[in-house]
């Protein structure tokens, strides 16, 4: 597919990296609205995601949707990126992850995986994710970034931990090829509390307004609609 932002990588172009940004959950616990259509500025968090992938460099982009996908692609159609729909979303997270990681071409080095409802994350965001994976200690597969003692996302791992993941069964994610390789795990402590700030709630959404003075509000459909679960 080529880069998505060329030239954007800076020192981080050598390392060929592809990202899957998950946006297939239900919404379940926000009115079974799609949250990565809630809006910041304006500006479908989604779209948010995608403007910092891209400003961050990486290489290719595999967008996973599940519930609500009609409404999400026609938001991202005009992405140089690509999209799957998984057919049973309520499989879970690690079923929407298993066929992003798929879909992902096999010429990377590594694989970043992104959350569509994280509303502050940028482009430098990333790069500071892209940066401690180069740096990350040897013997370290996956860097995660860890606030307070607290893991974050997006995660990062390489193109090996990738194969491993989808040479095991169908509940093998990322998250349990962790707790089975934690000394291949390298915490990368950080202050940037964006890492940890995701929406899964109306309270969320207050609780960012409250904090950081940043809106998210709706789309006129979604004020009043809900999705039936």
């Amino acid at each position: 597919m080529g880069c998505i932002l060329k030239g954007g990588g800076g020192l981080y172009s050598r390392v060929v990296v592809g990202a899957v940004l998950l946006a297939a959950g239900a919404g379940s616990r926000i009115g079974w609205r799609p949250k990565s259509l809630l809006e910041l500025g304006g500006v479908p968090l989604i779209r948010r995601q995608l403007i910092a992938l891209s400003g961050a460099g990486v290489d290719e982009v595999v967008v996973v949707l599940g519930h609500h996908a009609d409404h999400i692609e026609p938001v991202v159609q005009d992405f140089p990126v690509s999209v799957v729909r998984n057919p049973v979303p309520d499989d879970g997270q690690v079923s929407s992850l298993r066929l992003g990681l798929q879909a992902l071409s096999g010429k990377l080095d590594a694989v970043l995986v992104a959350l569509a409802d994280q509303p502050l994350l940028n482009a430098q965001d990333l790069r500071d994710v892209i940066g401690a994976y180069k740096k990350r200690p040897s013997g370290t597969q996956v860097v995660v970034p860890t606030v307070d003692g607290l893991p974050g996302n997006p995660v990062m791992f390489a193109a090996e931990v990738r194969d491993a993941v989808l040479s095991g069964n169908a509940r093998l994610g990322c998250k349990q090829w962790q707790a089975a390789h934690p000394e291949q795990v390298y915490r990368w402590d950080t202050p940037n509390r964006r890492y940890r700030i995701d929406i899964d709630s109306e309270d969320d959404i207050t609780q960012v307004a409250a904090t950081t003075g940043h809106q998210l509000r709706w789309p006129a459909r979604w004020q009043t609609e809900a999705a039936q679960p």
